[in-house]
């Protein structure tokens, strides 16, 4: 099943800077071959379930061995079973209609 994640970890107890802890995710984001966005708040990931999560939990793992003691994880996740679509997808539509309502 493919599924769009949005997703955030923030690491406690290593500080207030988080760019390091953030930077290793998105490393390993890049390696999964995975369809990806980093923004403000957190990361945008599409793919199959397992792989998505497979790479959450990388994360996890990582941040952990890199010294922090705990992660506070927020996951907000869709699921579509009438059609494909992807994160493009959704922004393009939206765009879409702000495109035709201007017109």
């Amino acid at each position: 099943m493919n599924v769009i994640v949005e997703f955030s970890i923030v690491p406690i107890g290593v500080g207030v800077s988080l760019s390091e802890y953030v930077a290793a995710c998105e490393r390993i984001l890049a390696q999964s071959g995975l369809n990806y966005e980093l923004h403000a708040n957190g990361t945008n990931v599409e793919g199959d379930w397992d792989a998505v999560f497979g790479v959450i939990r990388q994360c996890h793992e990582t941040l952990h061995q890199m010294g922090a003691p705990r992660l506070y994880t927020v996951i907000k996740l869709g699921t579509r079973t009438d059609k494909p679509q992807r994160m493009a997808d959704k922004v393009a539509s939206v765009k879409a209609k702000l495109q035709s309502a201007d017109s």
